[in-house]
Parts: structure tokens; sequence; C-alpha cells
């Protein structure tokens, strides 16, 4: 039995990615927690595929878990607190 919250709905505006889970939840996030898509053309942004445990955009090589998502997690391939240049 699969327990894990699934996608059944991606949608963008003009400043965020909404994803509707099987359960009736919406969820929205800042495009600013995604650069790729963020930076990306609405075309780009609509090439996306939903798995069982998230949405993936092959072309921008950009996964995002539903499991993330719910965490409040944003982009985890660059550090949340950039490290201060060397002096």
């Amino acid at each position: 039995m699969n327990s894990s919250p699934e996608a059944v709905a991606v949608r963008f505006d003009d400043d965020s990615l909404w994803v509707t889970l099987r359960d009736g939840r919406v969820l929205g996030v800042p495009l600013a927690w995604f650069p790729r898509l963020l930076r990306a053309r609405p075309e780009e942004r609509m090439a996306f595929e939903i798995s069982p445990r998230g949405v993936h955009w092959d072309k921008l090589d950009e996964d995002i878990s539903i499991a993330g998502l719910l965490a409040g997690l944003g982009d985890q391939t660059r550090p949340a607190h950039p490290l201060p240049d060397a002096a």
C-alpha cells in the first residue's frame, strides 16, 4: 500500500508552482525556490512528467519530490546558506 501523497496536476502562475495531490490538497510554492523553473520559458515549464513520487522536467534536469514540497524544501542542489567568500 502506497500511503505517500501523489501529484495529479501541476500548474504555474507568474510567481508560483502549484501541485494538486490525489487527496485534494493543493501545494503552492514560490518559483524562486527552484531557479531552473524560474528561468524556464512557459513551454519548458509545462514539459513535465508526473510520477508516483513527484514531478520531473527532463530538459530542465529538475526533479521535485512531493515529500520535499510537503517538508518545505526548495532546490536541494544548492546550499541553503552560501558559504562566505574566502578572504
